[in-house]
C-alpha cells in the first residue's frame, strides 16, 4: 500500500469470508510492564485461558522470578479464565502441580472488567497500534499485537496458538475433587487459592497410584513387587527413562532422567 492511500475492504465482515479467527489473550506483568500475548485460533475456553498463562510463565515469568514462592492472578470473572468455570480450575490445578507454585486468584466483580489493568496498559495500545490496518491473516495480527510499544516502556510478545480447544468438555466430580483448593474469607466464590499436590502432577502407572516430585517418581499402594513396571510418562515434561533404584512397604521410589524446559 502506498502512502496516502487507504487498502480496499469490504463494508461488513463475514465470518464465512474469513480465513479463521483469532482469539488474543494477554498475561500482563503489572511490575515489569512487559506482556506476553498468546493468540489462539479455535475457541476461548479455559484451557486455552491457563495454556496463555503458561506459556507466559516459561517466555517470561519464571526467567524473573527464580525465586517466586507463588502467583498472584487477577482476572475477569467471565470467559475462559470466569469465577464459574470449573474447567478453569481443574487446568489451573494442573498448573500449580506443574511448577509447584500455589496460585492465587483474585476475580475482578462482575461488569467491572475496565478496572483489570491490562485493558488500559496494553489491549487499548494494541487497539491503537493496529487502527487502520485490514487484519487480513494470522502474520499481521500477531505482527501487530507484538509491535504494541508505549512511552511507559511497555513490552509485548505475541505467538501464534494453533493448538484445538474444545467446547462443551465435561468434568467429573473425581477431578473436582483433586483439586487443592482453599476459598478465601472474603468473596470466596471469587478469591481463592489453589496448590499443588505434595507430591507433584500424578502419572498414569500399571497397578499402582503414582506422583511425581522433582525427579523422583513414587509409586504407592503398589501390591505385587514385579522387575517390569510400566510406566506412562506425559512427554511435556521431557522424560526419557525411569530406573528403579528402592522399594519397601508397597512404596518403590523410582530416579527419572529428567530433561527440564
Amino acid at each position: 500500500m502506498r502512502k496516502g492511500k487507504a487498502d480496499k475492504v469490504s463494508a461488513y465482515d463475514f465470518p464465512s469470508q474469513a480465513e479463521g479467527k483469532a482469539i488474543p489473550y494477554g498475561a500482563y506483568d503489572i511490575a515489569r510492564n512487559r506482556t506476553v500475548v498468546n493468540v489462539g485460533v479455535t475457541h476461548e475456553t479455559a484451557e486455552f485461558a491457563v495454556e496463555s498463562i503458561r506459556r507466559w510463565w516459561r517466555m517470561d515469568g519464571r526467567r524473573y522470578y527464580r525465586g517466586a514462592q507463588r502467583l498472584l492472578i487477577c482476572a475477569d470473572t467471565g470467559g475462559g479464565n470466569g469465577s464459574r468455570q470449573r474447567a478453569w480450575k481443574v487446568h489451573l490445578q494442573g498448573l500449580s502441580d506443574e511448577t509447584g507454585l500455589p496460585i492465587t486468584v483474585c476475580h475482578y466483580p462482575p461488569g467491572t472488567s475496565k478496572w483489570n489493568k491490562i485493558e488500559h496498559r496494553l489491549f487499548s495500545f494494541i487497539s491503537l497500534n493496529w487502527k487502520g490496518k485490514p487484519l487480513i491473516n494470522f502474520e499481521t495480527v500477531v505482527n501487530l499485537i507484538g509491535g504494541t510499544r508505549t512511552k511507559a516502556g511497555l513490552k509485548v510478545k505475541a505467538i501464534l496458538d494453533t493448538n484445538p480447544y474444545e467446547t462443551g468438555v465435561e468434568l467429573s466430580q473425581k477431578e473436582m475433587d483433586r483439586l487443592l483448593i482453599q476459598h478465601h474469607k472474603t468473596h470466596p466464590d471469587w478469591n481463592y487459592t489453589l496448590s499443588p499436590h505434595p507430591f507433584g502432577w500424578p502419572l498414569s502407572v500399571s497397578n499402582c497410584t503414582a506422583y511425581c516430585f522433582n525427579s523422583t517418581l513414587v509409586l504407592r499402594k503398589w501390591r505385587k513387587i514385579s522387575s517390569c513396571i510400566k510406566i506412562i510418562l506425559p512427554s511435556e515434561h521431557g522424560i526419557r527413562n525411569a530406573y528403579v533404584v528402592a522399594h519397601e512397604n508397597h512404596e518403590i521410589a523410582v530416579d527419572l532422567d529428567v530433561s527440564r524446559h
